[in-house]
């Protein structure tokens, strides 16, 4: 399946998923959001990644976001849609419904909780790979799943699972990334899945990044992507700096817990999340708005 791998190079924001005071998505918040990143550069959408709480919205709320998501959108950027989890299988049949979707390729994070060998990674995307209506971007957390994606695997899985286009890579693992990015076929994309990391990641050939904190400032964070992906480092690290102690914050209590209190403080949504995260300290939540104003 010949997939045009370019629209998923740039900045792509992994979407929060804004909740009113009882608890109910607040779609009108979500538009505001998609509408914001679409006018300030981004180059895609990530629907029902981690950031969005996907894991807490139920089969009907997921096809709901996707959908007003799409709906804003209008065809503007392609839209990526998470969809993973630990049963191949069940990934396999919940992929077949994508069809009827309006996405453009599939984020699938490697099989949580069994704690796969790596062939059983490589035999997981290969089943995925032969049966998905979309592309597949693998997406490489261990810090969650208890779960890597060697570099040697990562690479056996380009080279011979067809439908599987890049990675997602998250895993903070330098080494691991830079064997990565000198070994991998040229047409396998590489994506930063870690916005402090991004900017030195892009200097080594990353083909960009899935950013949290562009849900809360897209402008800022297109800027630093697309001047690294122009080779221009030096006006890139200008962006770097101005962001690195924001995106530090948004992560120091968790995700989306951190992102959710940079734009509560921004005004732009309620500061509901649902268990079991919640919402940031007191003392953190200060510390952000601070930076915010």
């Amino acid at each position: 399946m010949a997939t045009n791998i370019e629209k998923f190079k740039g900045l792509g924001v992994a979407l929060i998923t804004p909740f009113l005071p009882d608890g109910k998505i607040d779609f009108p918040a979500l538009e505001k959001i998609v509408e914001n990143v679409i006018t300030n550069k981004v180059d895609y959408l990530v629907a029902l990644g981690t950031t969005s709480e996907a894991p807490t919205l139920s089969p009907d709320e997921k096809q709901q976001v996707v959908r007003c998501v799409a709906d804003v959108n209008n065809g503007r950027l392609p839209i990526v849609m998470g969809l993973g989890g630990p049963n191949t299988l069940g990934v396999a049949r919940e992929l077949e419904a994508v069809d009827k979707l309006p996405v453009d390729a599939v984020l699938s994070v490697t099989p949580y909780y069994n704690k796969p060998s790596q062939e059983g990674l490589f035999q997981h995307y290969k089943f995925l790979s032969d049966r998905a209506p979309r592309p597949i971007i693998l997406y490489n957390v261990p810090g969650r799943t208890s779960c890597n994606a060697d570099a040697a695997t990562t690479i056996r899985i380009a080279e011979e699972c067809d439908n599987v286009i890049g990675i997602k890579e998250a895993s903070g693992k330098m080494k691991q990334i830079m064997h990565l990015l000198r070994h991998k076929p040229a047409d396998f994309l590489v994506i930063s899945g870690d916005d402090v990391l991004t900017l030195p990641l892009m200097t080594l050939g990353m083909d960009g990044l899935i950013s949290v904190v562009a849900n809360a400032l897209p402008a800022e964070v297109a800027n630093m992507v697309h001047l690294a992906m122009n080779d221009q480092f030096i006006k890139a690290r200008l962006y770097h700096d101005k962001l690195f102690d924001i995106s530090q914050a948004c992560f120091q209590e968790g995700n989306p817990s951190g992102i959710k209190a940079v734009m509560n403080a921004q005004g732009s949504i309620h500061n509901v999340l649902r268990l079991p995260n919640v919402p940031v300290s007191e003392s953190l939540y200060a510390k952000i708005e601070q930076m915010v104003k």
